[in-house]
């Protein structure tokens, strides 16, 4: 099968050999859509959510809106836990286009993200701007924090922030810095100071990390951690850079069983062990050779070395019924250790979405056993699912980027995409 991820994901796989995995495809539970999207209220919601004591919700749709962009600058939302929406932001295009990657929560209530495009700087040339940081106060007022420059100071953030104590953020971008525009990472104070703390591509064929995008994650100690492209096998990278700028590659994938091209924001359990996914993996049969995705674990070794194991390989079963093309993050880790997930791809709607599936939700047990919770069918309840938020209670919560309304402006045909509620 080819691959035929969504326009807006637009990034390649990278070929893997085949690991079989035990899986289970579970009885349906109990499925619910809170909110679809219609595109004047917001289009493809992508980013990560988060939601709340009270049960809010609170996320970024990359496209429709109020703003005059093509199809939409984007929105910001707070959505109640009955699915109403309670304020929504739409973005211009001065003050920022195109939010990815969902927004961070203070424990003040206060929001911060990052536009892909838009700002004030780098237009011309076809360019649709460079990106900003920017916060939103508790009723959606926004508070445009820096606007990028372009090389070498980064541009086109597509990061999920992470914030310390003293209110700094810190992301990711995927272009720009000092060397060949490898991408950097970024720290903005709470004055709107910028400071690029890592430009990649600085060795030999970006030995160290090339194209950030996803964000970081931030320990104890201010030690950042993230994934990039490139590396030594030209497959991707895990890093870790500490609080003086250094820079060290934990882990480099080799494009063969472990995994290749990874693309989510990591995950920490409270032993260190770091956890996330690649875009391919596993089995080369799949995807017309470029693999189907991996879920990998990464754990600190006594001499300081770092230790990968990959804990499952998407397409393990005909027709990848339990999911393809693993996408976006971070996982979420219940108390007994099971992981919970998304792929944008794949399913028991195999037919569906141009053939390649609609996607799937996941459990993956300590076992490596995996349960698919839920199939995407293409139509009402949405198409490409983005999970990220569980309850107390074990609920999971997400986002698809397409489906729902199918008549939908600016994608008509496809869907602008739904909030969901799986109970287990």
């Amino acid at each position: 099968m080819a691959s035929s991820a969504p326009g807006w994901i637009g990034r390649t796989g990278l070929a893997l050999l085949f690991l079989a995995s035990a899986v289970v495809l579970a009885q349906e539970q109990k499925f619910k859509v809170l909110h679809t999207f219609h595109g004047p209220d917001g289009a493809n919601p992508v980013g990560q959510l988060v939601r709340d004591r009270a049960g809010n919700f609170y996320s970024t749709t990359a496209n429709g809106g109020a703003g005059k962009c093509k199809g939409g600058c984007g929105t910001a939302f707070k959505i109640d836990k009955t699915g109403k929406e309670v304020w929504l932001h739409s973005f211009s295009g001065k003050n920022g286009r195109g939010p990815s990657a969902g927004l961070l929560r203070d424990s003040a209530g206060n929001l911060y993200g990052t536009t892909t495009f838009g700002g004030a700087h780098c237009y011309g040339m076809g360019f649709p701007g460079c990106g900003v940081v920017f916060g939103l106060n508790k009723t959606g007022e926004e508070t445009l924090l820096y606007s990028f420059t372009g090389a070498p100071n980064g541009w086109f953030p597509e990061a999920l922030l992470v914030g310390d104590g003293a209110g700094n953020l810190y992301g990711t971008t995927i272009n720009g810095g000092t060397f060949d525009n490898g991408g950097t990472v970024f720290k903005v104070d709470k004055n709107g100071k910028e400071t690029v703390l890592y430009s990649f591509c600085s060795l030999s064929n970006c030995a160290d990390g090339d194209s950030p995008y996803v964000g970081v994650i931030r320990d104890t100690t201010g030690n950042l951690y993230g994934v990039t492209r490139g590396g030594d096998f030209g497959a991707g990278v895990v890093f870790r850079l500490d609080t003086t700028g250094g820079e060290t590659v934990l882990y480099s994938f080799t494009g063969g069983p472990d995994g290749g091209g990874p693309n989510s924001v990591l995950l920490a359990d409270s032993k260190g062990n770091l956890y996330g996914m690649t875009e391919g993996g596993g089995n080369l049969n799949c995807a017309g050779g470029s693999g189907c995705g991996v879920i990998f674990e990464l754990s600190p070794q006594s001499d300081g070395s770092w230790r990968e194991a990959t804990l499952y390989t998407f397409c393990s079963l005909s027709n990848c019924t339990d999911g393809r093309y693993p996408y976006g993050g971070p996982l979420v880790l219940d108390a007994a250790g099971n992981i919970y997930g998304s792929t944008i791809l794949g399913g028991a709607y195999y037919r569906n979405c141009a053939g390649d599936g609609c996607g799937v939700v996941f459990k993956l047990d300590t076992t490596g056993k995996e349960t698919v919770l839920h199939s995407f069918d293409g139509g009402a309840g949405g198409t490409y699912p983005w999970l990220g938020v569980m309850d107390a209670s074990g609920n999971l919560y997400g986002a698809t980027g397409q489906g729902g309304d199918l008549n939908c402006a600016p994608n008509k045909g496809h869907g602008c995409g739904t909030l969901f509620k799986i109970t287990q």
